[in-house]
């Protein structure tokens, strides 16, 4: 069983960059496709980014093309989250979540394991 710990998030403002981490436990990560979401205030879970298993396909949301970078290092357990020019409506909690297949989605309902969420705040 695959266990998922975020980390990196914290306050920023507007313009700036945060890195979070997703530290994976157990010894099949290599083989999970992975993807970051995130809740704001009063909002549903939503899409951010996702990686296939061997990190060679990604996918993003439109809201945050150009300006985050998903990325994996398997020989470390270890998916990342680079965010650039962060703005206000990037604020939320960003959760990892990891699904038991090679093949990489973006809904939410398709992941298995999910990590405890990292609170990004980005002020004006």
């Amino acid at each position: 069983q695959v266990q998922l710990v975020e980390s990196g998030g914290g306050l920023v403002q507007a313009g700036g960059s945060l890195r979070l981490s997703c530290a994976a436990s157990g010894r099949i990560f290599s083989s999970y496709a992975m993807g970051w979401f995130r809740q704001g205030p009063g909002q549903e879970r939503e899409f951010v980014a996702a990686i296939n298993w061997r990190g060679s396909r990604t996918f993003y949301a439109d809201s945050v093309k150009g300006r985050f970078t998903i990325s994996r290092d398997n020989a470390k357990n270890t998916m990342y989250l680079q965010m650039n020019s962060l703005k206000p409506e990037d604020t939320a909690v960003y959760y990892c979540a990891a699904r038991n297949s090679i093949v990489v989605v973006t809904g939410s309902r398709e992941y298995d394991l999910w990590g405890q969420g990292t609170q990004v705040t980005v002020s004006s």
